[in-house]
């Protein structure tokens, strides 16, 4: 998980410097800050792939300098497509991205690429200046305006930009910026056409694709892991993993001291698989301790991603601090596209396409960011195979009538792709969900709500409506995060759009927590 900050200014400041090293956790492994005819460049690696230091950037050539954070997943394919022309001098999977986009232009390059990735290009030969980002937004990009010389510049987090800049705005997934404009590239959430096939072939489609998903993020010269919640998904993702590896693979579970759902069943998958498993357990204190720094980290003030980025905070912070881990494998993103517990009301199967596309275009301000920030706040790469292009376009194309919860099954068709085939026991392959921020103990949230409580009262509640008109905090919880974020970004609350809630249009969903513990259909999930 690397970092960049590009201003296409030509004066290097110190808000900029400052801004730079806000974000020297997403790459503590080398940094260069450098200044030329096409900008400030300023780039903090994480070492993932060719540990040397062939692999540093920027990337230069006949003119061309590249910043790019990510993982491109085909490059092999594409080095050998483009070896007979160009001279490679490292082992990095970005390298391919310069002499690809002198052979292609920018857009087909990233409509080739097979990555999770945020890229910044500018050429000097032609005076233009490139940026893009993967379509499901895995990997974060901003964009903001100099504010004294009014040049565009991009940030891997909003933190570097604020320092320097006005109009700090989410880089749109999917798109492309050339010169001024935004172009859209790869809308994964609209399919092109919509299939209807019979569920086993459905089923073979999906673990095919998933498979291929996971076994081409194993690919990594640093040591890689597994975060393991025991529920359907990142269980899929170590079964998968484990399945292809010739050795026990390292997962990890984290759990309050008192309740933690999840520490059963990680245990009971990884007994299972047979990985080299480790169980982290967080307090009371450790959360509320933690609480401002997450914040700060995920600059957002969304209830659900506050809440569910605790656990994951602290486990990533307990494997920085225990192992020499640099890249961990999480099970993000299915539920977006199969559903949630509140999905189960969706009165049509237009209806459930809807609200799928719109969840997958906004993944990258939810459980996207909160993937990437708690990974990155621990100088931890993620990557997230339920985001692969291929799988998700697969995915996303199924008639909706299918996906619908007619089985009395959530995520039934997910489930039957691995049914019957050894990869996990049919207690676990179907048992209900329980929501990430209770799996890890109904207790941690009860903390932070009785927090909140004695933090303010139902006076300053009612007067959040005029303080906060955007995103306007509806609960005291909600509240204290809103000032937590506002004493860090005050003003920027427009980077999220909203609360992440159940879709309030539906019957049996206009509820005021977004935790499915609250919804009529939980039922035993999670006990």
């Amino acid at each position: 998980m690397c970092g960049f900050v590009f201003s296409s200014s030509k004066q290097l400041t110190d808000d900029f410097e400052r801004g730079f090293s806000a974000i020297f956790h997403r790459g503590p492994d080398h940094q260069s800050l450098t200044v030329d005819n096409s900008g400030i460049w300023g780039f903090h690696r994480l070492s993932i792939m060719d540990l040397t230091q062939n692999g540093n950037q920027p990337f230069v050539h006949h003119g061309v300098k590249l910043m790019c954070n990510g993982e491109i997943y085909n490059y092999e394919h594409l080095k050998t497509m483009l070896q007979s022309s160009y001279q490679f001098q490292s082992g990095s999977d970005c390298e391919v991205l310069i002499p690809l986009y002198e052979r292609v232009g920018f857009e087909i390059m990233m409509k080739m690429l097979d990555a999770e990735c945020a890229i910044v290009l500018v050429d000097s030969n032609t005076h233009d200046i490139f940026a893009g980002r993967d379509p499901m937004g895995i990997r974060p990009m901003f964009y903001g305006f100099d504010k004294q010389s009014g040049g565009i510049a991009f940030a891997s987090e909003a933190k570097a930009l604020v320092e320097f800049c006005h109009d700090v705005t989410p880089f749109p997934p999917g798109h492309y910026y050339h010169n001024g404009e935004f172009v859209c590239y790869n809308d994964l959430s609209d399919p092109k056409v919509v299939v209807e096939q019979d569920i086993d072939t459905i089923a073979k489609h999906l673990r095919e694709k998933l498979e291929n998903a996971v076994l081409k993020r194993l690919n990594a010269d640093a040591p890689l892991g597994f975060l393991l919640s025991g529920g359907l998904d990142s269980s899929l993702v170590c079964a998968i993993a484990q399945k292809n590896s010739s050795k026990p693979i390292k997962t990890f579970a984290v759990g309050m001291d008192t309740d933690p759902i999840d520490l059963k069943y990680a245990k009971e998958v990884a007994e299972f698989l047979g990985t080299e498993h480790t169980e982290v357990i967080m307090t009371k204190d450790d959360v509320l301790e933690a609480l401002e720094k997450v914040i700060w980290h995920l600059e957002t003030w969304d209830i659900t991603t506050v809440r569910a980025s605790m656990g994951m905070y602290l486990i990533c912070k307990y494997i920085r601090e225990n192992t020499d881990l640099k890249v961990l494998l999480t099970g993000e993103v299915s539920d977006e596209i199969f559903g949630y517990k509140y999905t189960d009301f969706a009165p049509s199967p237009a209806a459930f396409q809807q609200e799928a596309q719109k969840r997958i275009r906004e993944l990258y301000m939810y459980d996207v960011l909160r993937a990437d920030r708690c990974l990155a706040a621990n100088s931890l790469e993620a990557r997230v195979p339920f985001s692969d292009t291929e799988f998700v376009d697969y995915a996303m194309s199924i008639n909706p009538e299918r996906k619908m919860n007619v089985y009395n099954k959530g995520k039934y068709l997910l489930r039957r792709a691995f049914e019957g085939l050894d990869y996990l026991p049919d207690n676990i392959l179907y048992r209900e969900k329980a929501a990430f921020s209770d799996a890890v103990g109904h207790s941690m949230v009860d903390h932070l709500k009785a927090f909140a409580e004695s933090q303010y009262s139902d006076a300053d509640l009612v007067a959040a409506k005029e303080k906060y008109p955007h995103g306007t905090p509806f609960t005291k919880e909600s509240l204290l995060y809103r000032d937590i974020f506002e004493k860090f970004y005050p003003g920027q609350a427009s980077w999220i759009k909203d609360f992440w809630m159940p879709n309030k249009e539906w019957e049996g969903c206009n509820v005021n927590d977004p935790s499915a513990r609250v919804l009529g259909n939980y039922g035993d999930s999670g006990k």
